[in-house]
């Protein structure tokens, strides 16, 4: 069978048909438990345990057989959840080393294209972390870990803050409650739209600011068992051979550019 007739099979074929198509017995299959944020679409929508995250995630560890089973929570606590032995595997390590808590690192699956926004009218110009003085930034949670030569200085004078809920980061922006929004920048688009579509909220005019070079390690798979994680490795790799990786990212993101 070749990887685009795998591909095909991956988005209406149940995981323990897959795994016998692909010789894999259902001995050899096992469940994972992986913990995912709740508050993070278009990458996982728990509501009906969408995303693209999720689905790249479900297929690639379904070419050895193996079956995902999410597990929702904070962004904080998904470290948490990995070190205390709750889950198999985490999405991230929110900006902690988890190889000290028996953590083996995949191969990155998507890349979180996190921009600094700023309402338009307000003609910002960010381009070094000077020019965050005297601003207030809003970000999702683990960013001041993750970027902490552009924000330490800013949680220091106290104008730094952290939420879950990224559909707030949108509200308070529009609002004027904040000068900064530190998010992806698909996030923050598809919390746009929802607002608009569920609320009659009109988006304002935005400026997205790329402040650092994006670095696809940051934002790597852990998993507790390495075999599995190398399983999941070869199965991202047929992913993205066969073209289903960017017909992931295509169904959740449409027209606009993958990261």
């Amino acid at each position: 069978m070749t990887l685009q007739a795998i591909s095909r099979f991956f988005s209406g074929t149940p995981l323990l048909t897959l795994a016998a198509i692909l010789g894999v017995t259902h001995a050899e299959a096992q469940e994972v438990t992986m913990a995912f944020g709740e508050k993070i679409p278009p990458y996982c929508i728990p509501e009906n345990d969408s995303g693209i995250e999720l689905d790249i995630m479900r297929e690639a560890l379904a070419v050895r057989g193996h079956v995902l089973k999410p597990r929702y929570t904070s962004f904080a606590r998904i470290p948490v959840m990995f070190e205390s032995g709750t889950v198999d595997a985490a999405m991230t390590d929110a900006g902690k080393n988890l190889s000290a808590a028996g953590g083996h690192y995949a191969e990155p699956a998507i890349i979180y294209d996190n921009v600094l926004i700023s309402l338009k009218q307000r003609a910002l110009q960010i381009r070094q972390p000077t020019d965050l003085a005297g601003l207030s930034v809003l970000s999702f949670v683990g960013a001041a870990n993750r970027y902490p030569d552009w924000l330490a200085q800013v949680k220091k004078q106290g104008r730094y803050s952290e939420l879950n809920d990224q559909s707030r980061q949108v509200l308070m922006l529009s609002r004027g409650r904040v000068d900064l929004v530190l998010s992806d920048r698909y996030i923050f688009r598809y919390f746009s739209r929802h607002l608009q579509q569920s609320q009659g909220f009109t988006p304002p005019a935005v400026t997205e600011h790329q402040f650092v070079k994006l670095n696809p390690q940051d934002y790597r798979p852990i998993f507790r068992d390495p075999a599995i994680r190398d399983d999941f490795n070869v199965g991202l790799r047929q992913l993205k051979k066969s073209g289903r990786f960017d017909e992931i990212y295509r169904h959740y993101v449409g027209g606009m550019a993958k990261p």
